[in-house]
């Protein structure tokens, strides 16, 4: 059950079920869904697949870096330092393509349940469409590209593509262990139903990194699943602890709908991937 507070005259969520996901979704799941804009499902991968995902992860890391790899079908790849000193990839695009044990795993049945979540006929997995398969590295060093993610929501691909905002859903696979006292994905529940205005202009995308009175934080363990609306307002905050203890590791792959426009080698970075490239550190 969902617990909120008054706050001036608003409900703002405080607590959040947690549910699991199985080849379809309950009444209580949609619900709360339509009304706050997310839901997190505990273990949907098992210790060991944590485990294989992120040997997979590092196995590619280590041929772009041999193979100098700085684009995947026009988004940029960001690198950065790890705790060591060592290069990391910090965020992998299309990683499916370059993996066969990830690409297996979008294929998992449980995820077309959340299909139910957009409703329309022709919704998919984005294997080969928007930035694919993404791995995110965020660990908090002097060295690091990569230790936060300012304020977003994912419907700015199409307003710089120039298409007509389509239903999407963000759906992460977290390989971390996360709480809210060591930075990771904060959101602003119910932000996806407020209209075109607040899509567009409540905050400063990706510059703006403050915390918002009204946001909450997300508790993971790794395994858990969580899904969001591509219009729901988020960010990912900045570890207070640096090294080893500030790293969290997180997949997303959208869930689409509607012409499918696939990315190639020929797709060059949108302006929104460029400004990624260049704040957030």
């Amino acid at each position: 059950m969902a617990i909120t507070e008054k706050n001036r005259g608003t409900a703002k969520l405080v607590r959040y079920p947690h549910f699991t996901l199985s080849e379809s979704l309950s009444p209580e799941q949609q619900d709360f869904y339509e009304s706050y804009g997310f839901l997190h499902f505990r273990h949907f991968v098992t210790p060991d697949m944590v485990k294989a995902i992120l040997s997979e992860a590092e196995r590619v890391q280590r041929l772009w870096i041999e193979q100098g790899i700085n684009v995947v079908n026009g988004v940029p790849i960001k690198y950065g330092r790890d705790v060591n000193g060592m290069r990391i990839v910090q965020r992998f695009a299309f990683l499916n393509h370059y993996s066969p044990l990830l690409a297996d795993l979008l294929k998992d049945p449980r995820l077309k349940a959340l299909f139910a979540l957009i409703g329309a006929p022709d919704c998919r997995i984005g294997e080969n469409e928007k930035d694919g398969l993404v791995f995110n590295h965020y660990v908090n060093t002097q060295a690091s590209n990569y230790s936060r993610l300012g304020w977003h929501t994912d419907a700015l691909r199409d307003v710089f593509y120039g298409h007509k905002i389509m239903p999407m859903l963000n759906v992460g696979i977290h390989l971390d262990h996360s709480s809210t006292e060591n930075g990771g994905l904060r959101i602003l529940p119910g932000t996806h139903n407020k209209g075109l205005r607040t899509l567009l202009f409540k905050k400063m995308y990706f510059v703006n990194n403050q915390p918002d009175k009204e946001e909450i934080g997300l508790s993971v363990e790794p395994g858990d699943l969580t899904v969001h609306d591509v219009r729901l307002w988020h960010r990912v905050a900045q570890s207070p602890f640096v090294g080893e203890k500030s790293r969290r590791r997180v997949m997303y792959v959208p869930i689409v709908t509607g012409k499918f426009i696939p990315r190639t080698e020929a797709s060059k970075p949108l302006f929104y991937q460029r400004l990624m490239a260049i704040t957030n550190k």
